[in-house]
């Protein structure tokens, strides 16, 4: 990969990683390690993905950690089964609009992002335990399977250049808001520096107990306690009975087909909906590669398609315990080519409204192993740091991902009493077409963390490989495209990536859209780190390994992070 000084030149000039026997990708090498290290020792793609989810909260805390949220899709190499399990928290029972009324807050001026009224529960460690549980090999204990992370925790590691950064970031940003960041993530008071060691012996600890007790360690007592008592001592309404009445949720995944591919995402109160909506209005232009790629036709038609799948995802996307979610109406092909035909080729459309129907800071990471599971992994504490509250003697931090709850009455995210908020992260699968009786044969584990940029670098990155015969490597390292609503403006904005030609910007410019050219350097950050593992190399047509007696790994890591992709 080339340098990464201060412009970060993120041109990548990487081969893909080939490899047979199985293959881990991550944002950080030395959690691509843990995950190796666990499938040399019989563990299968969920022990892995577990052991890189423990790994990565030691090393990227500004990040992920035992304080967030995560969400897994595994596909059964035997079966072709693909389930899910959704691990996002609930709202404490008492956070209802009529008490946040109370304090003065208002759909207009709700709480700041950082404020322990934004934490849920967190749902991350028992999703670890759940994974394990339902899709290990059953060959490697949890405490096997975690003490890759407790090590790293224990003895230390050099922070990574680009975890060291966003490391200070989101310190500053807590400060800024006259908020400190817990002493367990500083090393004497402040954010560790690039190539710094750094232990955090609290959260050793944390994860150790995890790993011989399992989700009791972390839902009742010690850790449990902690969590309560730092989120009352600022403010927030957190009780034990909230944490303990935690559960992981196991869902059916739902998909779409674009191509002879399928593109399997997890159910609301993810966004994975919006990936596939947006692919299902992508269907309706067959000239969609036509200008090539990252042209001015061919990002102004994925803009507007955006703009449309993410707005129908703001008015009907949210906890389906709470309400339905019509997903066989908005997934229908019909419904697709009604919304494409508010799209025209030379104009931005002025108004965008959800469709009529009839009837920050996250990681992802993927494994696939030598028996042809595959385990699709994302865990997030939102915003950098979260709340950045940090339970005493626990070494983690709080997610603040209550701050994506409405405060609007009526709302069909409306914050309310155990509930689980609009949830942007997302893993994805990708499988070849097939019929209810045939298995269907696993192309890829894929995804692209960055928070509302997640649906949209997971089509940008299928794109890269079904339309333009990207390999892994190629699809990540392409510039990338991020349409961001403003809440403040109510407008959208288009942010290119530097590589992308001016020309592209001064066209789309002229069509009506509201441009960010370039953006480059650590701002690249807005376009999401993602990871992917294929199974041979489908995208390239012209090339077919049918016959052959190997099954051929290919991966990518994206080189806007630290990491890379393992295999062995």
């Amino acid at each position: 990969c080339s340098g990464m000084g201060t412009d970060l030149p993120f041109t990548s000039r990487r081969s893909p990683v080939l490899c047979l026997r199985g293959c881990v990708a991550s944002s950080q090498p030395l959690a691509s390690a843990v995950g190796v290290d666990v499938l040399k020792h019989g563990g299968n793609a969920a022990d892995a993905a577990v052991a890189i989810a423990a790994a990565l909260a030691v090393t990227e805390p500004c990040s992920t950690g035992l304080g967030g949220d995560a969400f897994c899709l595994f596909y059964n190499g035997n079966t072709g089964e693909i389930r899910g399990i959704n691990g996002s928290g609930r709202s404490p029972q008492a956070l209802t609009l009529d008490f946040l009324e109370g304090l003065g807050y208002s759909a207009e001026a709700p709480p700041s992002v950082f404020d322990a009224l934004n934490v849920t529960v967190p749902g991350a460690p028992a999703c670890w335990c759940d994974t394990v549980q339902l899709f290990g090999s059953q060959k490697l204990s949890m405490q096997e399977v975690l003490s890759g992370a407790v090590e790293l925790a224990v003895k230390g590691f050099p922070i990574a250049e680009v975890t060291a950064y966003h490391w200070a970031k989101w310190v500053a940003a807590l400060r800024d808001s006259g908020k400190e960041q817990g002493e367990d993530l500083l090393i004497g008071g402040h954010p560790p520096k690039h190539g710094q060691v750094f232990k955090n012996i609290a959260m050793a600890r944390t994860i150790k107990e995890l790993g011989e007790r399992g989700k009791p360690a972390f839902y009742q007592g010690r850790v449990a306690q902690a969590i309560v008592d730092v989120i009352n001592q600022n403010g927030g309404v957190m009780t034990l009975e909230d944490l303990s009445n935690h559960d992981s949720e196991v869902v059916s995944p739902i998909s779409t087909e674009y191509k002879g591919v399928r593109l399997w995402e997890l159910p609301p109160n993810s966004q994975g909906l919006v990936a596939l909506l947006l692919l299902n209005i992508l269907e309706n232009f067959p000239q969609l590669k036509a200008g090539g790629h990252n042209s001015s036709d061919y990002i102004h038609v994925f803009v507007e398609a955006v703009r449309l799948a993410q707005t129908d995802a703001f008015g009907y996307l949210g906890d389906s315990t709470h309400l339905t979610v019509p997903l066989e109406s908005l997934l229908a092909k019909s419904y697709s080519q009604q919304r494409a035909r508010h799209i025209s080729m030379d104009r931005v459309m002025e108004q965008v409204e959800p469709g009529l129907l009839t009837g920050s800071d996250t990681v992802y990471f993927c494994v696939i192993d030598s028996q042809g599971n595959a385990c699709s992994f994302v865990n997030s504490t939102y915003m950098g740091f979260g709340t950045g509250l940090v339970p005493k003697g626990c070494g983690f931090s709080l997610q603040n991902r209550g701050a994506n709850f409405s405060l609007q009455r009526g709302h069909i995210n409306c914050v309310a009493g155990r509930k689980r908020p609009y949830h942007t992260i997302i893993p994805a699968l990708l499988t070849g077409s097939s019929t209810d009786s045939e298995k269907p044969q696993l192309l890829a584990a894929l995804g692209v963390m960055g928070a509302f940029m997640q649906p949209q670098g997971h089509i940008q990155v299928l794109l890269n490989m079904v339309e333009f015969g990207m390999n892994p490597q190629q699809a990540l390292d392409a510039p990338r495209v991020f349409v961001q609503y403003e809440n403040k403006t109510d407008q959208w904005l288009i942010n290119l990536e530097e590589g992308i030609d001016q020309e592209v910007a001064v066209e789309l410019r002229r069509r009506g859209h509201r441009v960010n050219w370039p953006v480059t350097g650590h701002e690249r950050a807005h376009f999401g780190r993602g990871q992917i593992i294929t199974v041979g190399d489908w995208w390239n047509r012209s090339v077919t390994q049918t016959n052959s007696p190997f099954r051929v790994l290919w991966a990518g890591s994206d080189p806007r992070a630290d990491g890379c992709a393992q295999g062995y």
